[in-house]
């Protein structure tokens, strides 16, 4: 019976080939809609999260328990010696790719007469280069652990001070016991991130430096970086079991739980592509429905006679459910191919796109298509389909059929 039904309903959509072009049309186009705006917030998500990770975080992060609480305010109550943690046994763990220590730390930094405040990262260049790639430097050189007294700025910095490449600057900072300490140092280079604000404020160095002009040793972070984003949770797990938190006292955190800019972003893409969704499919809806009720008021002469000759009600409701469903699969199957087909394209072209809010630069943004995606769109098609043949198919199995073949004289 539902092949019958099925073939039957094949042969009529063939009949009508204009009105079903029309409807596979506004399902195809739907659907090509929906992957095209879903690949575009789904590529800002995933360059989003990458950037976010290779700019600062990492993907793990160890450091002393309530560190992210209140070590801005003490810095030297949160460090910890190497000896605490085994370096050599996590980068042993699988998926793990590098580990790099970072030290904290604030002060001035001064050059002539001009003095700003700033906010520096001791880090230990050779490994601190996995991590952040997105801190990209545009001018001079990167780090280097052959040059000890080599700093690099943030575009911002550099500019309020007046520095250039090659300059020597003076840094100064509080040390634990309440007395400045001053190093003399020289911009290596400077940087740029995504964030303009850390722009302005930012340098980095090299550990050794940052624990001479702070006068301690030890670090505040280990920051852990993965092959894999997804091997997050994963790795999280033997992580705590190898530090043991509650022995040490240190933590181990994720970086999603460190992002809340990425939080908030992927929130707001994903209210934007739900509400795309409900408009593509209550456009596919009121398009179908409309050409199915004009098709059943051509065809009443013919749902009469089929009555006539045996075929139920709901034999007939059937017929005309199938008819949608079969130009939801075919509709859904084109838009997919048509789809992905297009992101690839654009995407080989590139998006241009302003400085967002806290950038200074723009970028290329791309269409990135997922499997979940692309199945979402393809099932959005077949149920959007089915849903608009219910109300015309359930009209169909309701004509009386005296009257239906009336019309037919």
């Amino acid at each position: 019976m539902i092949t019958s039904t099925f073939a039957l309903a094949c042969r009529n959509l063939a009949r009508h080939t204009r009105r079903t072009a029309v409807c596979i049309g506004a399902i195809g186009f739907g659907v090509v809609a929906l992957i095209l705006a879903g690949g575009f917030a789904e590529w800002m998500i995933w360059m989003e999260r990458e950037s976010t990770i290779h700019s600062r975080l990492g993907h793990l992060q160890i450091v002393k328990h309530g560190y992210y609480e209140h070590g801005v305010a003490d810095p030297h109550a949160y460090l910890f010696g190497d000896q605490v943690v085994d370096t050599q046994r996590i980068i042993a763990l699988p998926h793990v790719k590098t580990v790099t220590p970072r030290l904290a730390f604030s002060g001035l930094i001064s050059r002539g007469d001009t003095t700003l405040g700033f906010l520096g990262e001791g880090v230990a260049p050779e490994t601190e280069a996995e991590v952040s790639k997105e801190v990209i430097v545009h001018a001079g050189q990167p780090l280097a652990s052959s040059d000890p007294t080599g700093i690099i700025l943030g575009k911002g910095l550099a500019a309020s001070l007046g520095a250039e490449p090659g300059m020597t600057v003076v840094l100064l900072s509080t040390m634990q016991s309440g007395g400045i300490s001053a190093v003399e140092a020289q911009v290596r280079g400077i940087f740029h991130t995504a964030v303009k604000a850390f722009d302005d404020a930012a340098l980095r160095v090299p550990i050794p430096l940052a624990r001479k002009l702070m006068k301690a040793d030890g670090t505040h972070q280990l920051i852990v970086l993965l092959n894999e984003t997804e091997r997050t949770d994963e790795t999280l797990k033997k992580l705590r079991a190898l530090v043991n938190e509650n022995k040490t006292g240190l933590q181990v955190t994720p970086w999603i739980d460190l992002a809340d800019f990425y939080k908030a972003v992927v929130e707001l893409f994903a209210s934007q592509t739900g509400f795309v969704r409900m408009i593509i499919a209550i456009i596919i809806i009121m398009s179908m429905s409309n050409a199915l009720m004009t098709s059943i008021r051509e065809r009443t002469s013919e749902i009469g006679t089929m009555m006539a000759i045996g075929f139920r009600r709901r034999e007939v409701m059937q017929l005309f459910m199938c008819e949608g469903v079969i130009m939801g699969l075919i509709g859904g199957a084109l838009g997919t191919l048509l789809g992905y087909f297009l992101a690839l394209l654009i995407s080989a072209q590139g998006i241009p796109m302003p400085p967002a809010p806290g950038m200074d630069q723009g970028f290329d943004a791309q269409i990135r298509v997922t499997g979940a995606l692309a199945l979402s769109g393809f099932l959005l098609a077949v149920v959007s389909a089915l849903l608009a043949s219910l109300y015309p198919a359930w009209k169909a199995s309701r004509l009386q059929i005296v009257d239906a073949l009336r019309r037919a004289l």
